[in-house]
């Protein structure tokens, strides 16, 4: 089934993808710790007249491989150094992605499959927010989703220069996941034949021509540093050892899943399920979606580094599933009444609701855009249950695109300018220009180096403590003999022993961050 986009539905996508992901893109300051990492980088490669080899404070570093780099560097010269230019590309490669979603949706399984599978992709909290940060996520999801979606469209020349654009984003990851999820599919149909089409010997020149000089150059230029820390600590280690050791835990990624692909993820179980017993001439094609999702999941709950993020690469193909499904419901060529879509929209919804006000007992600063938050997901589950219960799928589906898109609007509006002094160091960085004497030593803490040296063009000397461990700070105060300042946060310095905090004079504090001075 090959069929054409509406250009009206196309439209229509579009413009309720341009509000969710670039309304006031610019207005919030960076959020700490990643969004300045990936901001700083690119703004030192231009100060040093380098597009090659990646830095941040002065150094070399090999975390990510500079396709997100470049593309930041591009929008600084065309609107300037800040926030709107360090998250423009994330936006516009998730319009680009929610938009190629809906043509390839469209194309598989039919015009209304590929339009509500646009709106389920874009109105799913995990990728609108990431779709608004300036982090690599939606950079290297951009590729794997073009890979990936030529590969079952036979375009092979495509997707070997998009998984080499994959690999020159976020590394080894570009052309092993594309290459694990084929062999599976290959495996689980028996479709050995398909390898003889995918023109493999031109295959590898073309992913090589695309994804290796980068690697070369950088070997040639750095050697054996490069390759041991890029590969060696940034991709195996952080596979076997865990990052943050709080965070390994079996189930990491089912609440992850649940909570980024709301209010959706209502519906998720019983679209996987038809999209296998029911796809019948797409059988394949859905087999292949499958394994994309399923395998992104359960390699990332194998590895022990976990982060919200690392999921993301399997929201388009749930996304299409999620969305093929809803279209054949409001097609009637599903059958039966969707209460279990119904009772769990109406779980998760008070869930999410409960949970908001929560939230707002702890930081009372979010509680108007908690409670206004609560409201649109009580109004969307009630009223989404009460059509899905009498079987008016489109309504239903309406009213959830409708809320998610008001939430994201109360996100950038309400939620996060109010949170903003707990998660950005914008402000207190201006602050700090203004009571550093210019010449004593500077400590800061790892979390909020990014953010100051962003802000303030400062570096600093980092103090390698995190999530309220205050040891090494403790030894650096204490060794420290002449003025100096420290940048913690309140945990860190609330750790210290009493006498030494005694020796700390507090100059400022900005929600959880404080600058004190040794004299």
């Amino acid at each position: 089934m090959l069929q054409k986009v509406n250009g009206g539905s196309f439209l229509l996508v579009a413009l309720i993808s341009v509000v969710i992901l670039f309304l006031n893109l610019g207005s919030i300051p960076l959020l700490d710790p990643d969004e300045p990492v990936y901001a700083q980088t690119p703004k030192e490669m231009i100060h040093f007249a380098d597009l090659v080899s990646p830095r941040i404070y002065g150094e070399f570093w090999y975390d990510k491989p500079p396709m997100y780099y470049w593309l930041v560097a591009g929008t600084y010269q065309l609107f300037g150094v800040n926030e709107f230019a360090a998250r423009f590309p994330s936006a516009l490669l998730g319009l680009i992605t929610v938009l190629y979603v809906y043509w390839m949706g469209a194309r598989f399984f039919g015009e209304k499959a590929g339009f509500c599978s646009a709106l389920v992709l874009v109105t799913s909290i995990e990728f609108f927010y990431l779709g608004k940060a300036a982090v690599t996520d939606i950079t290297l999801n951009f590729c794997l989703t073009v890979a990936l979606l030529s590969f079952i469209d036979k375009r092979y020349y495509l997707f070997y220069i998009f998984a080499g654009l994959a690999t020159v984003t976020k590394g080894p990851v570009g052309i092993l996941f594309p290459g694990a999820i084929i062999f599976l599919y290959l495996l689980v149909t028996r479709r050995w034949y398909e390898l003889s089409a995918m023109k493999i010997p031109a295959g590898i020149l073309i992913y090589g021509a695309v994804a290796l000089p980068w690697y070369v150059v950088m070997y040639q230029i750095h050697g054996a540093a490069f390759i041991d820390t890029f590969i060696g600590f940034h991709n195996v280690t952080r596979f076997t050892s865990p990052e943050h050791p709080e965070g390994v835990l079996w189930y990491y990624f089912i609440p992850v899943l649940l909570l980024g692909l709301f209010p959706w993820s209502a519906v998720m179980l019983q679209a996987v399920w038809s999209s296998i017993t029911n796809s019948n001439r797409d059988f394949s094609k859905f087999v292949f979606l499958n394994i994309w999702a399923w395998f992104i999941f359960l390699f990332f709950t194998a590895s022990q580094t976990k982060l919200v993020s690392y999921i993301l690469p399997m929201f388009p193909p749930m996304a299409m599933i999620v969305g093929w499904y809803i279209a054949r419901l409001i097609e009637r060529r599903a059958r039966g009444r969707q209460r279990g879509w119904a009772i769990g929209l109406l779980l998760f919804g008070g869930l999410f609701a409960a949970g908001s006000i929560a939230g707002s007992k702890e930081m009372p600063q979010l509680a108007l855009g908690a409670y206004v938050t609560a409201a649109v997901f009580v109004l969307m589950s009630v009223a989404g249950g009460y059509w899905l219960w009498k079987n008016k799928i489109e309504r239903a589906f309406w009213i959830q695109v409708a809320a998610m898109a008001t939430f994201s609007v109360i996100l950038m509006t309400m939620l996060l300018p109010a949170a903003v002094p707990f998660f950005s160091s914008q402000r207190f960085a201006k602050e700090f220009q203004n009571k550093y004497d210019g010449k004593s030593p500077v400590y800061i803490v790892k979390f909020l180096r990014p953010g100051i040296a962003f802000y303030a063009d400062f570096y600093g000397t980092e103090i390698e403590s995190n999530w309220g461990d205050a040891p090494l700070l403790d030894d650096v105060v204490s060794e420290e003999r002449g003025r100096a300042y420290f940048i913690v946060q309140q945990m860190h310095f609330k750790r210290l022993p009493a006498e030494r905090q005694q020796e700390l004079t507090l100059l400022v504090q900005i929600a959880d961050r404080m600058l004190l001075l040794k004299e």
